[in-house]
């Protein structure tokens, strides 16, 4: 990736290393499954730490989806599975999500996911795992704990995803 334009690098905070908080456990089922969705959420931006906006969009011979992508697109995930199932939002899916427009920075898709994930966390706290979602939304009527496995499944393929993009792009392997 040496023939990159060199802009900006940015660092992620509290992901730059490699300690990104391995689930401790917890009695509350709750607790765990957020405590797993977290550290996968953490070992996705892992792999933007250190990357200017160019490489972050890069994809081997235009394959896989970019870096920057994956982030958007889960930021996207989430929204749909919490905000459509859970609130009523009205929500889409777009092939877009997985190639961001150019005015999406890393500085800005890491900002986007975390408010998402803080969201996130906050609506699951606030309902009972066995709450349903409403019958006609994006969850069609499936129960929380089922959407935040989805979520967990969803944010774990992506993370390997990220990690061969990342490995791919640099050299650089995670955990």
């Amino acid at each position: 990736m040496a023939e990159a334009a060199q802009s900006s690098r940015v660092t992620v905070p509290c992901v730059a290393h490699d300690d990104i908080g391995f689930p401790s456990g917890s009695q509350d089922e709750k607790e765990v499954l957020l405590q797993w969705l977290d550290y996968l959420r953490r070992a996705v931006l892992r792999n933007l730490d250190g990357l200017d906006d160019t490489q972050a969009r890069w994809t081997p011979n235009g394959r896989l989806i970019p870096l920057l992508g994956v982030v958007r697109h889960l930021t996207c995930v989430e929204w749909r599975w919490i905000d459509g199932g859970f609130s009523g939002v009205e929500v889409s899916r777009s092939e877009e999500e997985f190639r961001p427009e150019p005015h999406v920075t890393v500085d800005v898709a890491v900002r986007a996911h975390r408010e998402r994930a803080n969201a996130t966390d906050a609506m699951i706290r606030s309902l009972p795992l066995t709450q349903p979602s409403e019958p006609d939304s994006w969850a069609e009527g499936k129960d929380l704990r089922w959407v935040v496995l989805h979520l967990i499944n969803e944010t774990a393929r992506h993370a390997g995803h990220a990690d061969a993009a990342r490995e791919l792009l640099d050299g650089k392997t995670g955990e």
